[in-house]
Formats: structure tokens, sequence, C-alpha cells
């Protein structure tokens, strides 16, 4: 079965959290997994008069039969996603690939000074600095992050298997495509490539 790609079109800010949450409760779902940049970026949820906020997990999380996965394309903040894990009770259908990027604290003091916050307004969340660490060899990964040992998983395997078993795979992009750090308007982009979304899962 083919899965149900969402991924922003403009700036960001289009709805994809709310998109995805509602057809993660009409689709049901097997699998829900996140690819993208990290916790730069966040969606708002309302369910049954209830607001949500999340920044790390798959929007998908409402439904309580949904695996959430987060891709290793993603740079994960631990504490966040823990903070998430922990106040949606989601312990048990959670899982980060092995090959996540680690936000550390050095990456959200880059990241909430100088050029960065100054020039082109970034979040102060880590992001740009952990992804720019990637590039250069020298971030740390998920496997290496004791408080994620018990959420450690082949996210791709996972997705790849799920659709040959023919189950519904929901995949969540982040940004949009005019903050592509590719084609958006530079320098005023995220840090990565909102098209690269396929490629990281």
């Amino acid at each position: 079965m083919p899965s149900t790609v969402i991924v922003g079109g403009f700036y960001g800010d289009e709805g994809k959290g709310k998109i995805i949450s509602y057809l993660a409760m009409k689709d049901n779902p097997a699998i829900a997994v996140r690819g993208g940049a990290g916790p730069n970026a966040g969606h708002t949820i309302e369910y049954n008069n209830k607001k949500y906020k999340v920044r790390m997990l798959p929007s998908a999380f409402l439904n309580e039969n949904t695996r959430l996965l987060i891709g290793p394309g993603v740079v994960v903040s631990p504490e966040i996603l823990l903070k998430e894990i922990e106040e949606f009770g989601v312990s048990d259908r959670s899982f980060v690939d092995f090959q996540c990027g680690i936000i550390e604290e050095s990456h959200k003091i880059a990241d909430s000074q100088g050029r960065l916050k100054e020039s082109i307004g970034s979040t102060g969340s880590g992001t740009g600095p952990a992804n720019a660490d990637r590039a250069l060899r020298t971030l740390k990964l998920a496997k290496d992050v004791d408080s994620l040992a018990l959420y450690l998983e082949d996210v791709p395997n996972a997705v790849n298997y799920a659709l040959q078993q023919n189950e519904k795979v929901l995949v969540e992009g982040t940004q949009g495509t005019f903050l592509s750090l590719w084609h958006g308007t530079y320098p005023f982009v995220t840090s990565k490539d909102e098209l690269e979304l396929v490629l990281v899962l």
C-alpha cells in the first residue's frame, strides 16, 4: 500500500499538524513517521476541546493504534522528546532511528545568539547548528544517548516492512518549500530541505 506524505508547499504554517492528526484518526495508519529538520518546527492540535503542542513526535499521536516514528534525517532534542512521550502517554509506541542526530546545549547556545538569531531570526532550538555538525561528522547520534535506549529502532526498515505488509503509513514533513535550504529564500531558510524528506526515511 502506498504511503501518504504531507509536506508544506509554501513557508510552513499551512496546517500540516492538523491535517496529519485528522488523517491519523480517519485512516488509522499503522505507522506515522516524522521526517524533516528538528524541534524548530512545531504543530498545534486541538482535540476534544484540548490543545496539544508538539515539536518532536509525529502529530498522529492522538490515534492510540498508531506507532510514532522519527526518521534518521531529524535532529532530536532528547529533553523535548522525552517530555512529549511522558505528557502524551505514548512510551510504548514511540521510536527514534538509531541514526538521528542529537541536539546538545552547545547547539542551542549557538542558535540563540549572533548572526543566526539577529540576522535571520533563528528559533534558538539548536536545529541548524546540530545539522551543521552532522555535515562536519562531529554530531552525537541517538544510539549514543542512554536516555533514548528504550526508544531506538531502524525506522526506514520499519516503514518498508509496514508497506510490504500492505499497512498504511503516514509521513509527516516539516516547514515548507520556501524554507528549503536549497530552494527557499536563502539565507532566510531552515537548515534542511523539505524535498529530501523521502530520502532520509
